[in-house]
């Protein structure tokens, strides 16, 4: 497996490996190769890819990537091609409608889904591997999760909105609600409801207009969730919300739907500012045990500390990149992050 291996160190050796077989390509074309023992054959180019990757690569992948190879030597694949990341054009896909399409599974399966309208967009896609869902967010309003057991939607909400546009999504383990955040309020939508509409609660109302959320996945069990936030002042929010709270901080201000509000007021939502514009994204990593934002911001684009750093002001880590960084993520096989901006 890749955590026992020196991914750089692999990734170096299977290039290496790669330009052995162009120059061998190039002496076979023009006539000038003997075959000897440091020929690289199929079954060669297998084991040694195996012995770099491990299980991390598919049988599939490593003939792909050879046939591909051989077939047009010129134009070699990219070395993510080995783990089965794919380009579209590299896949072969014709390019599916922007109005139709709700996520994409695999480099064979789109899943569509009637209800979203044209000029709607997808703001968020979160997994939920333990239980076998995917849970999708438009821009209008529609929230869907599917289950790949059943392989069909399991439940779909169009919550009602006035101006404010769902900016983002994800899913909260231990309390089995979605939790979709808008420019003015934080949806938390019970998905089992049976409830035709949906059944569920609204926190609002939030002063600053949030732009994305992401889980703060802990190992305790206990019958509450962590959230992050970002809004467009630079802003980080953390929340803890319990299935006591959905009891005890109801609003008298009455329902949007089918959903109770909850004064935000009521709630203890620590938050600091890290950024001097839009927080494009927060996320948290279970691994490093650290919560990552950016920004387009120039000075403070990207953070990565403890979620501790949200309820004190001491120093956080930051990295500045010109222009910002708009994205970001962990790769736990190569103990890297990547940013893009």
């Amino acid at each position: 497996a890749l955590e026992s291996i020196d991914f750089k160190n692999a990734l170096e050796q299977f290039q290496n490996l790669v330009e052995k077989m162009i120059i061998q390509k190039t002496k076979e074309s023009s006539g000038l190769y003997t075959k000897d023992d440091d020929e690289i054959d199929y079954e060669k180019f297998y084991k040694t890819t195996r012995r770099l990757f491990g299980s991390a690569v598919k049988d599939q992948y490593i003939q792909a990537f050879f046939r591909k190879f051989i077939s047009n030597p010129n134009e070699r694949p990219d070395w993510l091609e080995i783990f089965g990341c794919f380009s579209r054009e590299s896949a072969g896909m014709p390019s599916p409608s922007k109005e139709s399409m709700v996520l994409l599974v695999s480099e064979k399966q789109q899943i569509t889904h009637s209800v979203v309208k044209r000029k709607d967009v997808i703001k968020g896609i979160v997994k939920v591997p333990l239980l076998h869902l995917t849970v999708t967010a438009s821009q209008k309003g529609l929230i869907t999760v599917f289950s790949k057991k059943r392989k069909s939607f399991l439940a779909t909400l169009y919550f009602p909105q006035d101006t404010a546009w769902i900016t983002g999504c994800d899913f909260l383990p231990n309390l089995k609600y979605v939790v979709a955040v808008t420019e003015s309020t934080i949806i938390l939508w019970d998905y089992k409801s049976k409830e035709s509409e949906g059944n569920g609660f609204v926190i609002k109302p939030i002063k600053n207009c949030l732009l994305c959320v992401s889980t703060v996945t802990m190992a305790d069990n206990l019958a509450r969730d962590t959230i992050l936030m970002g809004d467009d002042k630079g802003y980080v929010y953390l929340l803890t919300i319990t299935s006591d709270d959905f009891i005890m901080k109801q609003s008298k201000a009455g329902k949007v739907s089918q959903f109770k509000v909850m004064d935000a007021e009521s709630f203890d939502m620590p938050k600091r500012k890290l950024h001097d514009d839009w927080v494009g994204k927060v996320k948290y990593f279970p691994t490093l045990k650290r919560f990552g934002s950016c920004s387009t911001d120039s000075i403070n684009s990207f953070v990565l500390d403890d979620i501790k750093r949200l309820e004190d002001h001491l120093p956080v880590k930051e990295f500045s990149v010109p222009k910002g960084v708009n994205a970001f993520t962990y790769c736990g096989k190569a103990k890297v992050i990547v940013t893009g901006g």
